[in-house]
């Protein structure tokens, strides 16, 4: 169905020095987006993988409407931290209200690409940015396609035609350990997340680019390896594909609302101060299965 809606003064700027990300000013996601709007957008999402749209002063079902726009969406395992009314939307939130996290707020402790573990991965997720604190919060994002082209050639002829395994469990009985913010899973919850496996190396199916597609959170071994080689093998990825000249750091503005490709990169929360509150709230677009 076309849209009619007016066009608007849209300008998408690059962020300056860094391996990828771009701004997009002019943009007021509370109003229709014409069709032709929506088109400079997703252009601007495959050739920066993170673009940023500042002063976003949307609704959950505005949030959720424009999120629809690039694909279904996925629902997080974790039903917990639903947004009341809205499953679509997953708290991500360190604030403890009467004794019990609103939240999940652990997200992106290890470094990961959203639901990798999922036999379909993320398209990509958009976060909005909710209540910020006063220091601390940022997000980190690698660029997969610089560290796949940049790869040593050793790395190269290692990974080879090969895949990997991703679980959602992998890092989960660490991270319950050491925060509150990770509930017992029920027998369905764990059916949800078996174990997948993916190509190491994954071609984007709207580009044709090449990107390494493992994580230290949800990538637990190299299929067909012996247990030693593998760990050394997926050491030596994980290390290449976060060094600092493929690293984007996203320091928060409020309202603003980030839209980041699974497909192109990792991300990493890079903490807040136990003391200081964090609100955002996420949807996550259903993708295609790697290949």
């Amino acid at each position: 169905m076309t849209t009619l809606s007016p066009h608007q003064t849209i300008e998408i700027i690059p962020f300056e020095g860094a391996p990828l990300g771009a701004e997009v000013t002019g943009l007021d996601l509370s109003q229709p987006l014409a069709d032709e709007d929506f088109k400079r957008i997703h252009r601007a999402h495959l050739d920066h993988h993170v673009v940023v749209f500042r002063d976003q002063r949307i609704t959950p079902e505005q949030h959720i409407n424009f999120s629809r726009r690039f694909g279904p969406l996925q629902i997080h395992v974790l039903h917990q931290f639903q947004l009341s009314g809205h499953p679509e939307i997953l708290i991500v939130s360190n604030v403890m209200e009467n004794g019990k996290p609103i939240g999940l707020g652990d997200a992106g402790h290890f470094w990961h690409s959203d639901l990798s573990y999922k036999e379909t991965p993320s398209l990509g997720s958009l976060l909005h940015a909710q209540e910020l604190p006063a220091e601390g919060g940022d997000t980190l994002f690698a660029n997969m396609h610089l560290a796949w082209d940049t790869l040593p050639q050793a790395l190269r002829d290692a990974v080879k035609g090969r895949s990997a395994e991703h679980t959602y469990l992998a890092k989960y009985a660490e991270l319950q350990k050491r925060s509150p913010w990770r509930p017992n899973l029920s027998a369905e919850q764990i059916a949800q997340v078996e174990p997948v496996v993916h190509p190491i190396v994954r071609t984007h199916p709207e580009t044709g680019r090449r990107a390494l597609f493992v994580s230290e959170h949800f990538t637990t071994r190299v299929i067909g390896l012996p247990e030693d080689e593998s760990r050394d093998l997926l050491q030596a990825l994980f290390d290449h594909s976060v060094c600092d000249e493929h690293v984007y750091r996203h320091v928060w503005r409020e309202h603003d609302l980030v839209f980041w490709d699974n497909r192109s990169l990792m991300h990493l929360a890079a903490g807040t101060p136990d003391h200081l509150r964090r609100k955002m709230y996420r949807t996550t677009i259903e993708g295609d299965t790697p290949f």
